[in-house]
């Protein structure tokens, strides 16, 4: 188990979760609200935890250069100046960030999945993509691109055409999504069940990627655990904070 930074947690500790805010300069309401949400809710926070799809594609970080990229990254570099640990997690949009990202932005980039110690809890985080095994052409594609073969031809493009790429590949899967079941995007419980074990039975398992906040409770072998569902900022806004009394689920328009 990795004890990232809350093993011995003051008591007026809290840890936010977030996922899949999906990121671009096409949705200025949220990036306002989230560099909004950087300057207060995650300014109270000891460590923020995002489980992956911050941005809705990365192509590459030789593009940190960008405006909209480096607004961003400002904001995090604010955030960890203010003494708040920042922790990033690859999703199924930004899987191409790498450490030149998150050096400029004070972000430490953690593995898919990673089990910490919070508040006296295992909890095993992930993005949550992995789990959606019903969907077998996401998974095939999920592993190609994955690949480190498909990585070094893909970066070895231009940064334009692989932008251009990028949006051929959304598009398309946009119009394949439309044609697929809610249950086939769903994760599947014995992925589930399969994972959980595989990590020893941990109290929680915090995930994203299926944009249906939820909490779950699961039992597997005799032993309660609980499944939470981080839902995306396009409608819901929402995250999860945890502390030494427990986690709950809150939506930034109540705030």
């Amino acid at each position: 188990m990795v004890n990232l930074d809350i093993d011995n947690p003051n008591l007026s500790e809290v840890t936010i979760f977030i996922s899949d805010l999906h990121l671009c300069a096409s949705r200025p309401q949220i990036t306002e609200s989230f560099l909004g949400f950087l300057e207060t809710q995650a300014k109270s926070a000891h460590a923020l935890y995002i489980l992956g799809d911050l941005f809705e594609y990365w192509a590459g970080d030789d593009d940190i250069e960008d405006a909209f990229n480096k607004q961003i990254i400002q904001g995090f570099k604010s955030l960890a100046a203010s003494g708040v640990l920042i922790y990033l997690m690859h999703g199924n949009r930004d899987f191409l960030i790498t450490d030149k990202f998150c050096k400029a932005s004070s972000i430490h980039l953690i593995s898919d999945p990673t089990l910490i110690n919070l508040y006296g809890n295992t909890a095993l985080l992930s993005h949550g993509d992995e789990l959606c095994t019903d969907d077998v052409a996401y998974q095939q594609f999920r592993l190609q691109v994955r690949s480190k073969q498909w990585q070094s031809e893909f970066l070895s493009q231009p940064l334009q055409a692989r932008k251009n790429q990028i949006e051929t590949i959304r598009l398309r899967s946009e119009q394949e999504k439309s044609s697929k079941s809610a249950q086939i995007m769903d994760v599947n419980q014995d992925a589930v069940i399969s994972l959980l074990k595989e990590y020893h039975y941990p109290d929680l398992l915090i995930h994203g990627h299926t944009h249906r906040p939820n909490r779950h409770p699961v039992t597997v072998d005799g032993k309660l655990m609980t499944r939470w569902v981080l839902g995306d900022w396009y409608e819901q806004g929402s995250y999860l904070i945890c502390d030494a009394s427990g986690c709950k689920s809150v939506n930034l328009n109540s705030h």
